[in-house]
């Protein structure tokens, strides 16, 4: 399993990573879960969240 940071997450996606924060807090984000003291995100999860957006425009 491949588990990306918040930072990491936001440079995968190409968006700051207050976009991803803004996106966590309304909901709008993809899965993620605290690991520790880090919010981590699994790349499986992101690949189809972007695909998703990709294939509503």
């Amino acid at each position: 399993m491949d588990l990306l940071t918040t930072e990491e997450a936001a440079d995968f996606m190409h968006v700051p990573i207050a976009t991803l924060r803004w996106w966590m807090q309304t909901g709008q984000a993809p899965a993620s879960a605290k690991i520790g003291r880090r919010r981590m995100f699994r790349r499986a999860d992101l690949e189809k969240f972007v695909n998703d957006k990709f294939n509503a425009a």
